[in-house]
């Protein structure tokens, strides 16, 4: 069989930032009826790619070849004139408007009075039934459809014109799975049309499911194109991060197999911790070394727990002890000076500073412990930050610009660095994997195993269960704000047998040598 022409190609594509080559000679190109995923980590330079071909970005060098033609874009306009329309995962529409004013907005068809509004309307219902959606009233508001109608309304109007290229860029981060498999009818459906459509997503197994090539990146630089069916997924993961996917397996294996000795006096030992409306009675403790991890339901009680132990929220009952001392932990300054480290899970709301530096966002912290007044010596400032910034790679390095413009991934390792600049003795981790790529993801892991190894306890907070058991000595199993029992770590553990055990109440064992306890506190509740 014959390969058809690209539609779009780019060819030895460089843009350079200050301080960083965002894209590296990079060669990709688009063929009709095809659906081209592109693969990388974050900070591997996807989005400088789609800028590029949707002209927010000006490229350094290289060309651009749309139709066979050289283009040069100087903005989106100029994309969208050269049939390159592009649907974000933020839907950019109208709430205000109908839902055929939205798919023909820019395109309406004028008559003498003005805009002929019959004939737009059908213009538009005609743009909708070639996405399957003829079901759709044009006159009806478009605040009355769901967000992943409204994402299929976007990519209507961004068709309207028969553009022959289509951009998705993470078009299901919102989506159910139900609302996914809709969003792909359309995808199939564009396809068979003939459009070349550029997939953008995170999630594997969707990539597997409508990617016909997938192009991998990698720091900037094009490492391969490959299509999809002669691809498997450990072989794609080890592209994507330049090491084995053996690596990601063995994560884990230093920990300590079989239970500890009890009689150990625990790093943090809580008893009865409780807070009205958000967690009740809960026991738990962290010996020195440990992870603990903690595993749950959305609204199980996760984040609850992680910020009664680090001084976030306070309790409304129970002790805390450290190092066997009862402790009172009323606000987080309290947690830091008793080396209590807490990572939120709401990383761009509560964790970075989106307009402070990655310099100032890794120090924060810091200050904050020894006092705002007793300002930490610029010497020191430096080899804290340099510290971090190597030890994370985070990238681009350059400590002065501001972290909002890093990816999520890199801000995640600027905000590992400001808690373990702190020195804790307890570091807990709420979703420090959420919404990273795999690379950044097995990054943090590592650290994760590298720290307790090195004797800093953990707990680790994740709705991933795969990597709680991976990384987990123990695991706490909470359930409607409560803790329903701990999962001594073993083979027999896997994250099936968590969800059965959540399921069950803890009222079952699991196999393979480990076993379920479970807890105390909530049994005397129920008791009661």
């Amino acid at each position: 069989m014959t390969e058809l022409s690209p539609i779009v190609q780019l060819t030895d594509v460089s843009i350079t930032f200050p301080g960083v080559k965002a894209l590296d000679q990079v060669s990709f190109r688009m063929l009709p009826g095809e659906v081209h995923t592109l693969m990388g980590e974050n900070g591997a330079g996807k989005s400088t790619l789609i800028k590029a071909l949707t002209g927010v970005y000006q490229i350094d060098s290289g060309e651009i070849i749309i139709d066979g033609a050289s283009r040069r874009l100087t903005g989106a306009a100029s994309a969208q004139e050269a049939g390159i329309p592009t649907v974000y995962q933020e839907v950019n529409l109208c709430g205000n408007l109908t839902i055929g004013e939205n798919v023909m907005l820019g395109h309406e068809e004028r008559g003498w009075a003005g805009i002929n509004w019959k004939k737009t309307n059908e213009r538009a219902h005609d743009a909708l039934s070639r996405m399957g959606l003829g079901n759709l009233d044009p006159r009806a508001p478009l605040s009355s459809l769901s967000i992943a109608m409204q994402q299929l309304v976007a990519i209507s109007r961004a068709m309207v014109t028969d553009s022959k290229v289509l951009i998705l860029d993470e078009p299901t981060s919102s989506l159910d799975a139900n609302e996914v498999e809709a969003l792909f009818d359309v995808i199939r459906r564009l396809r068979d049309q003939g459009v070349a459509i550029l997939f953008v997503s995170h999630f594997l197994d969707q990539v597997y499911a409508i990617s016909d090539r997938i192009t991998v990146l990698r720091n900037g630089q094009f490492v391969g194109e490959y299509r999809t069916e002669e691809l498997d997924r450990a072989q794609l993961i080890g592209l994507m991060i330049g090491k084995d996917f053996e690596s990601l397996r063995s994560l884990g294996s230093n920990r300590q197999t079989g239970e500890r000795d009890r009689s150990v006096t625990p790093l943090i030992a809580a008893e009865g911790i409780a807070r009205a409306g958000a967690l009740e009675a809960t026991d738990i403790e962290v010996h020195k070394g440990e992870v603990v991890g903690v595993a749950g339901l959305l609204g199980s009680g996760r984040t609850e727990l992680a910020r009664l132990l680090s001084g976030a929220d306070k309790s409304d009952a129970g002790t805390i002890r450290i190092h066997g001392k009862k402790t009172s932990l009323n606000t987080p300054v309290a947690g830091l000076a008793n080396r209590i480290a807490y990572s939120t899970e709401d990383r761009r709301d509560d964790g970075i500073v989106g307009d402070l530096s990655v310099r100032e966002n890794i120090m924060l912290a810091v200050q904050a412990k020894r006092g705002w007044l007793r300002r930490v010596p610029k010497r020191e400032v430096d080899v804290l930050v340099k510290t971090y910034m190597e030890r994370f790679s985070v990238r681009p390095n350059d400590p002065d610009r501001p972290i909002r413009l890093l990816s999520g991934g890199n801000q995640q390792k600027v905000l590992l660095g400001r808690w373990l600049a702190t020195e804790p003795e307890l570091l807990l981790l709420d979703e420090p994997t959420r919404g990273i790529d795999i690379g950044a993801k097995a990054d943090i892991q590592e650290t994760v195993a590298e720290l307790a190894e090195g004797g800093m306890s953990v707990v680790f907070i994740s709705s991933e269960l795969e990597e709680v058991v991976r990384l987990s000595e123990r695991i706490v199993i909470l359930k409607d704000h409560k803790k329903v029992g701990e999962v001594i770590n073993g083979p027999g553990v896997t994250a099936e047998s968590i969800v059965s055990v959540i399921a069950s109440d803890g009222a079952i064992a699991s196999d393979g040598g480990s076993s379920v306890v479970p807890d105390a506190a909530a049994q005397e509740g129920d008791a009661s």
